[in-house]
């Protein structure tokens, strides 16, 4: 299987509410479809913890994808992470206290790289990698901008 080599993502934010009430929103995934449009829903198995699965649904304009997840880093009022399997993206939120609340950085790395199916699939269906890279920057950056009005509400 090819792998494609991609950059991180990042966004972050300065939300003027304390580490405990940011993650009190962010720890539970799924609420993602909140704050994010490309997440159009969120089942998981049990509560959301280290080692919990999920299937999200996600969705681009009229397209609708599957893709199944793991949580594989869950530190209260830290860090969340999850990996997507089908394409061993991780995606996370980092949440650092400072003086008038709390950073929130979320970030899309993959550390293995991308499969090539994956990226051929992006291509195909979702407009091309450098077009759906953008349009996942602009919602990273959406969705904390969401969280950050919950949680400052």
């Amino acid at each position: 299987m090819t792998e494609t080599a991609v950059a991180p993502l990042e966004a972050e934010i300065e939300i003027a509410a304390p580490p405990a009430r940011v993650w009190e929103l962010l720890s539970d995934l799924r609420q993602m479809p909140r704050w994010s449009d490309q997440t159009w829903k969120v089942f998981a198995r049990g509560e959301i913890t280290e080692g919990t699965s999920m299937l999200n649904l996600n969705r681009l304009g009229w397209r609708v994808w599957p893709t199944s997840a793991r949580v594989v880093d869950f530190e209260p009022e830290r860090r969340v992470a999850f990996r997507v399997r089908e394409n061993r993206t991780v995606w996370s939120f980092d949440l650092t206290p400072t003086a008038s609340g709390t950073r929130v950085v979320h970030r899309r790395e993959a550390p293995q790289g991308i499969s090539g199916i994956s990226t051929g699939l992006t291509k195909v269906a979702l407009g091309g990698v450098p077009a759906f890279t953008r349009a996942l920057q602009q919602g990273m950056r959406q969705t904390l901008s969401r969280v950050k009005a919950d949680a400052e509400g």
